[in-house]
């Protein structure tokens, strides 16, 4: 009898991708990918090293000195991403089954991911085409205009959550401008980046301009980054990784984009809308199984309504549905791998000792074996708890009250990192003055995540370095160059060395 949560023709083996081609690791060596359901090997994966990574920044370098990618019209390469969002769309099911399977997300938002995926690689698309550069005039003296240009060898190193939209944020604007890629997906998800290459050979992208490399961070990634040949590094991880990788990205200047961990407040005034904040948070920390930069996982609340929110809080997120991945009905599924579960178990163990336990707090029941973590909230905690202060990455919510703005604020704050921030108040100058002194790269008010592509996505202090999304993704993606004419019939030159 056949698992009915088990995809159909699962590989046996994946593979690199280098220079049009399928290829194990030059020196054979591969590494186990797990089920996070059952946590047994389901498959295994070529175990990248720095002869792997060579090789593919080879064919990447050489696509983009000889190949047409990087000479291609903007509407060339934009009728190939077209392609590449339509194919993604028509295989939005499979893509999402592979990646509920190999990640523990739920195949609801699995398949909301995959979607995400095609309209990314169709808003780049757009952009190359309508976009316009400066031009700068004197009139009668000087004319001034911007030319972009790829850079060269890209190379992304992608986490994973998420991993297949993830990769496409990157893959989307690095191929759109030209460039040509090298792609590291995580090794704990080597499932769905392996579908890359297929859609890429059926889009018509040029052989060479996309390769892949399999690998352990230390190993393929750190190759990557060291690589004298590849001018840029996008990497989505933890900050920790994120330091090591600017240290070592140093001696060789390369351009860096980083988009880090966080421990995103959100705050909820006594005048919010209580309802929608408490379905807000619930899904802002739950969904995707916790496991979101972007989480919401420190919530802040008056003081005046905070019992009510915790106890409105506890009991929806005992309500939460946590379930096999490929259910239609789970919300949250496995985590992604024993070695995760594990640090997330031990903060839900730190935070009983920090905190008041008010829902979760361990294995949901019915789920003995597995990464399943049922959603964990824990009240009364303090800033200085290690639970307020430390990313989990996870389904687990730290909640602590507030009597003042001042002190709303100053909680918000109160962490290393500053990528997101939620803020729930129907006080319209409230809400814009706190918007603009929290320290976040992105805030919304009275919302929950949703994100327009054509605005910068990014975070500051340990959160990350540069930001993402719209032309600021063109910007990362592309040199600009500044040319300058005279039309001054004499120039206007200093002269030196005259009689």
């Amino acid at each position: 009898m056949t698992d009915s949560r088990i995809p159909a023709d699962l590989p046996d083996h994946i593979q690199h991708y280098i220079d049009g081609a399928f290829v194990d690791s030059v020196d054979g060596d591969t590494f186990d990918v797990l089920d996070p359901v059952t946590n047994q090997t389901y498959t295994t994966a070529a175990a990248g090293k720095k002869a792997d990574i060579e090789l593919a920044v080879a064919a990447a370098k050489r696509a983009f000195d000889e190949g047409p990618w990087p000479r291609m019209l903007p509407r060339e390469r934009s009728r190939v991403l077209h392609r590449i969002a339509d194919l993604v769309e028509s295989r939005d099911a499979r893509l999402a089954e592979l990646e509920s399977y190999d990640s523990g997300l739920p195949i609801t938002q699995a398949l909301g991911q995959a979607r995400r995926a095609a309209e990314n690689f169709r808003f780049f698309a757009d952009l190359i085409v309508a976009q316009s550069d400066d031009a700068f005039k004197v009139p009668g003296k000087q004319m001034n205009y911007v030319n972009r240009k790829p850079i060269g060898v890209a190379g992304l190193i992608t986490p994973w959550n998420t991993p297949f939209m993830l990769e496409s944020w990157k893959l989307g604007p690095a191929l759109a401008t030209g460039n040509t890629v090298v792609l590291k997906p995580a090794e704990f998800t080597p499932l769905s980046a392996s579908l890359w290459a297929g859609i890429f050979e059926e889009a018509g992208l040029p052989a060479g301009v996309f390769n892949l490399v399999n690998g352990l961070g230390e190993d393929a990634g750190d190759a990557l980054v060291k690589h004298p040949d590849v001018p840029l590094i996008s990497f989505t991880g933890e900050s920790s990784t994120g330091q090591l990788i600017f240290g070592n990205a140093a001696p060789f200047l390369k351009g860096l984009s980083m988009e880090l961990g966080g421990k995103s407040p959100a705050v909820v005034f006594a005048d919010a809308d209580l309802e929608a904040a408490v379905d807000a948070t619930i899904f802002g920390v739950f969904s995707l199984n916790g496991e979101r930069c972007t989480a919401g996982s420190r919530i802040l609340v008056e003081r005046s309504i905070y019992e009510e929110f915790v106890e409105r809080y506890a009991a929806q997120a005992k309500r939460v549905k946590v379930g096999y991945p490929h259910d239609p009905a789970t919300e949250v599924g496995a985590l992604v791998h024993p070695e995760h579960y594990e640090k997330v178990m031990s903060y839900v163990e730190i935070g009983k000792t920090e905190g008041r336990l008010v829902a979760g707090g361990g294995r949901p029941e019915g789920f003995d074996e597995g990464n399943f973590v049922a959603p964990t909230v824990f009240a009364d905690v303090s800033p200085d708890a290690r639970i307020f202060q430390e990313e989990i990455f996870g389904p687990v919510v730290a909640i602590t009250p507030f009597d003042s703005d001042d002190e709303a604020l100053s909680l918000a704050n109160n962490t290393k990192y500053g990528l997101a921030a939620y803020i729930w108040t129907n006080d319209l100058k409230r809400a814009h003055n706190f918007a603009q002194s929290v320290e976040a790269g992105m805030v919304w008010l009275n919302s929950n995540n949703v994100r327009d592509l054509r605005t910068p996505f990014g975070g500051v202090k340990a959160s990350g370095l540069g930001h993402e999304g719209g032309y600021r993704s063109i910007d990362f993606y592309t040199d600009q160059q500044s040319v300058h004419i005279t039309l001054a019939e004499k120039s206007h030159n200093p002269t030196f060395g005259k009689n």
